[in-house]
């Protein structure tokens, strides 16, 4: 079955995508939007807030992470920032300095 396609707005009282400035992505109407068009969807809001170690959210937010490394644009950078991902070279280590620091 062929996907419906839902208006792709960012600005409106209807909208189903975040502007740049509030950090790219859908919006929760957007979402309902979309899993309504396509009925079996899984698809989820972003992981914004403070998450446990190791729980369902930390694991999507890590996964989410890792896949976007690569993204270079505008709305991408808005989104990891929405999702609170971190640079690698920012991370610190267990020893509080980061790798990049250790061996510069």
């Amino acid at each position: 079955m062929a996907e419906k396609n839902i208006r792709k707005t960012t600005k409106g009282k209807n909208r189903n995508f975040r502007t740049v400035e509030e950090g790219a992505g859908m919006t929760r109407r957007g979402v309902a939007a979309h899993r309504r068009a396509n009925p079996g969807s899984k698809l989820k809001t972003a992981v914004t807030g403070k998450v446990k170690p190791g729980s369902k959210a930390a694991k999507r937010r890590k996964s989410f992470c890792a896949r976007s490394k690569s993204w270079t644009g505008e709305r991408g950078k808005a989104a990891r920032r929405r999702w609170k991902c971190e640079d690698g070279c920012r991370m610190p280590s267990r020893s509080g300095v980061s790798y990049r620091a250790q061996h510069a």
